[in-house]
């Protein structure tokens, strides 16, 4: 298992981007995502700003959508970790039991119909080109 660097271990580095985090999410909590990268402490960094962005700078989705929309990718790829704090995310951003199960209606309808259009190879419809 790939080693935890906690805050009181951490380099000055590695410190400035925990505490980016906690000021950004107006918390005292840094996720084990972010310490278990935090061993190559450039890769930590590039990925907070770019989740950073991405998650919480202003845009046309509201956070509650942005979280809905990461936890569909989660499942889609089957990475357990980000399928429970995106949850937890969504939970805290207002997001219901009757919400989370649409969210995995639609994500199992979405990837039957992906693998049929895959394996039978559709050509895409003059109509829905841009």
């Amino acid at each position: 298992m790939t080693k935890l660097i906690e805050y009181e271990q951490a380099s000055d580095e590695v410190r400035s981007v925990y505490d980016d985090i906690r000021a950004t999410r107006k918390t005292d909590y840094i996720n084990n995502f972010w310490k278990a990268i935090a061993n190559h402490p450039p890769t930590l960094h590039r990925t907070w700003q770019a989740v950073k962005e991405v998650m919480t700078a202003p845009g046309e989705l509201d956070p509650l959508t942005r979280e809905l929309i990461y936890i569909a990718v989660s499942v889609t790829t089957g990475c357990e970790y980000c399928i429970a704090s995106h949850t937890a995310a969504g939970r805290a951003k207002g997001m219901s039991d009757e919400m989370f199960g649409e969210l995995m209606a639609i994500v199992a309808t979405a990837n039957m119909t992906n693998r049929l259009a895959n394996g039978y190879r559709i050509p895409v419809d003059d109509q829905f080109q841009t």
